[in-house]
């Protein structure tokens, strides 16, 4: 096969919108447990962190659903300051879909359960880090869920 052919097999997602960004990271990185902040609550914050009024809750709304869709580099960085994250997340899709697979990792080790597998498995040995890994994939196939977090189905 070519190289070209084994590209076209592969099936990339659609790149997702600023809006759709933005309300992902929103809903991530709230603590656990807690709603996604409200758009007052974000604006407020940003406003606080920087000293100055540097965003509208309004703005904010009209971000996050997708009203407005250019913001300003300075709105960029704010809210990605306030979020935790590189500025990037919002203007590069691969840079985007990595900061998510850290997300998605830091959020299943808040799960105590989780934390403590992972934690446990320190120290042993390749194959039995690999047959642990097989003992969870079979244990997500039971239970109907997917084969990993990317949510393709078992």
């Amino acid at each position: 096969m070519t190289e070209a052919s084994d590209h076209e097999d592969e099936v990339s997602p659609r790149p997702r919108s600023l809006a759709e960004k933005l309300e992902h990271l929103l809903t991530v990185t709230a603590p656990s447990g807690q709603r996604s902040p409200s758009n007052e609550e974000v604006a407020t914050a940003i406003n606080i962190a920087a000293g100055e009024k540097t965003i509208s809750a309004t703005y904010v709304w009209q971000l996050r659903t997708g009203r407005k869709t250019n913001p300003t580099m300075r709105h960029l960085e704010a809210l990605a300051q306030y979020c935790g994250v590189s500025p990037a997340y919002f203007l590069d899709e691969d840079e985007s879909r990595r900061i998510d697979d850290q997300l998605n990792l830091l959020e299943a080790l808040k799960q105590s359960d989780a934390r403590d597998i992972a934690l446990r498995s320190t120290g042993l040995s390749e194959s039995s880090r690999r047959a642990l890994h097989s003992m969870i994939d079979q244990l997500r196939k039971l239970e109907g869920l997917p084969d990993d977090e990317s949510g393709t189905s078992p």
